[in-house]
C-alpha cells in the first residue's frame, strides 16, 4: 500500500518540495541571428564548466563519488565575443539562458575576485540561473553554480534520494568552494575572505542552510497538518510518485545516514552574505534562523503560489536578524526562471505564463541589480 504523506513524515523521510525549475535537456549554445540592442557593459562575461566530484559522499545510484557538475561565470577579457546561448533543441530552443563567451580569458582587472556560489531550484539546473550569474560576473564576481546530484535536469534522470534529501545540497555548495579554491585556473584569482551565496526556491533554502539555518522534519510535519499548510507539503508534477519511489530506497545505508543528519548544522563560516530568491522556509527552525549572523537579503514574488511568501520567504525575513525583504508585485515563482523563447511560451505555458503587467526580463533586471548592490555592500569588488 502506498504510504500517506503523514506516514512518510512520521518515519523521518520528509516529503519533498518541488519548487523551482523544470526538467529539461542540457543547454545548447547557438548564435542569435536576429538583431539585438546590446547595452554597453563594464566587461564581457566568460563562461566555463568543471566536472568536480565529492569524494566523501557516494552517488545515489551506481558506483563512484557524488558528482558536482558546475558552471562558472567570470569577468572576461575585453577581446571576448559574447554569444547568446539557449536551452532546448537547437532549431527551437525553449529558454534563452543568457549571453556570454565560452572559454574566454579571465579579465585582469583585479588581483583577486570575490566568489559567489549559486543553488538552483528543485529539479532545475545551474544554467537556468544564468540571468543572475551573468550580471554578477559583469559586476566583478566569479560565480559558480552547481547541479545538485539527483535533483537536476542536467542529469539523465532524477532520483528520489536527490529530491527528498534536500539538506545534502548545502554540502554541495561547500565542496564547490573547496574545489574552486584549489582549482588551477580560478584558485589564485579568488579572494577567500570574500565569499557569498545566492539561490532560488529550494536553492534559497540551501543558501540559508550554509548560513546556519537548520531543518526540522518534525516541525514540517506539524506545519503540513496545520491550516497554514501550502504546496510545499505536496509532491509536484516533476516527480508525482516520489513518495512511493523513496520508500523503495529508504533503508539504503546512504539514505539512512542522510536522514540521521538532516537536523545538523551545515554552516560554512566562509559564506559572508546570503541572497535568497523565493526561498522555502517552512521547515527551518526559528532558533537557527534567529542565530544567523551574516547579512541576508530575501526577494519574493507576491503572486508566488508554489512557495507562498507568507509561509516561506516572509517568515524567514521576520526571523533572521536584520534581514531585508523585497516583495515584487504580481511576480510568480517561475518568473525567476530563464527567459522563455516563443517556442517555450507555446510549449511550456505552465512555466512561461506571467500575470498581467509582469515582464520577466524586467523582474530579472530588478533582482540582479538588487543582488549586485547587496553583495557589493558586503563583499565589494576591489
Amino acid at each position: 500500500m502506498r504510504p500517506t504523506l503523514g506516514e512518510i513524515l512520521m518515519t523521518s523521510t520528509a516529503a519533498i518540495l518541488w519548487i523551482a525549475t523544470l526538467a529539461v535537456a542540457a543547454a545548447t549554445p547557438i548564435a542569435d541571428s536576429t538583431t539585438r540592442q546590446v547595452q554597453v557593459q563594464p566587461s564581457p562575461v566568460g563562461r566555463t564548466s568543471r566536472s568536480f566530484v565529492d569524494e566523501t559522499r557516494p552517488r545515489w545510484r551506481g558506483e563512484g563519488p557524488r558528482p558536482l557538475s558546475t558552471l562558472v561565470w567570470y569577468p572576461a577579457d575585453r577581446s571576448a565575443q559574447e554569444v547568446d546561448w539557449f536551452l532546448g533543441p537547437p532549431t527551437a530552443p525553449l529558454f534563452r539562458l543568457g549571453r556570454s563567451a565560452e572559454g574566454a580569458p579571465v579579465a585582469q582587472r583585479a588581483a583577486r575576485y570575490p566568489l559567489l556560489v549559486l543553488s538552483h531550484g528543485t529539479g532545475g539546473s545551474a544554467a537556468m540561473l544564468a540571468w543572475l550569474a551573468e550580471e554578477l560576473a559583469r559586476a566583478g564576481y566569479i560565480v559558480a553554480a552547481v547541479n545538485h546530484h539527483g535533483n537536476t535536469s542536467s542529469e539523465s534522470s532524477p532520483t528520489a534520494e536527490g529530491f527528498m534529501l534536500w539538506w545534502e545540497r548545502a554540502t554541495d555548495l561547500s565542496r564547490v568552494v573547496d574545489k574552486l579554491l584549489d582549482d588551477s585556473q580560478f584558485g589564485r584569482l579568488i579572494d577567500p575572505t570574500r565569499i557569498g551565496a545566492a539561490g532560488f526556491s529550494v536553492g534559497g533554502y540551501t543558501v540559508l542552510a550554509v548560513a546556519g539555518a537548520r531543518t526540522s522534519l518534525a516541525q514540517w510535519q506539524k506545519f503540513c497538518k496545520s491550516p497554514m499548510r501550502d504546496s510545499t507539503c505536496e509532491a509536484q508534477p516533476e516527480f508525482p510518485d516520489v513518495f512511493t519511489a523513496f520508500e523503495r530506497v529508504r533503508q539504503d545505508p546512504p539514505v539512512r545516514a542522510s536522514l540521521n543528519r538532516h537536523a545538523d548544522s551545515f554552516r560554512d563560516p566562509r559564506i559572508r552574505a546570503v541572497f535568497a530568491i523565493a526561498p522555502v522556509g517552512s521547515w527551518l527552525t526559528p532558533d537557527s534562523l534567529g542565530a544567523i549572523e551574516v547579512p541576508v537579503r530575501i526577494v519574493v514574488g507576491a503572486g508566488d503560489r508554489t512557495a507562498p511568501a507568507a509561509t516561506n520567504g516572509q517568515r524567514v525575513a521576520e526571523l533572521v536578524p536584520g534581514a531585508r525583504l523585497s516583495i515584487l508585485n504580481g511576480v510568480g515563482h517561475y518568473t525567476f526562471l530563464a527567459e522563455c523563447t516563443a517556442a517555450g511560451s507555446r510549449q511550456r505555458q505552465d512555466l512561461c505564463r506571467e500575470e498581467s503587467g509582469v515582464e520577466r526580463q524586467a523582474a530579472h533586471r530588478t533582482v540582479a541589480a538588487e543582488a549586485v548592490e547587496f553583495f557589493n555592500q558586503i563583499l565589494g569588488t576591489r
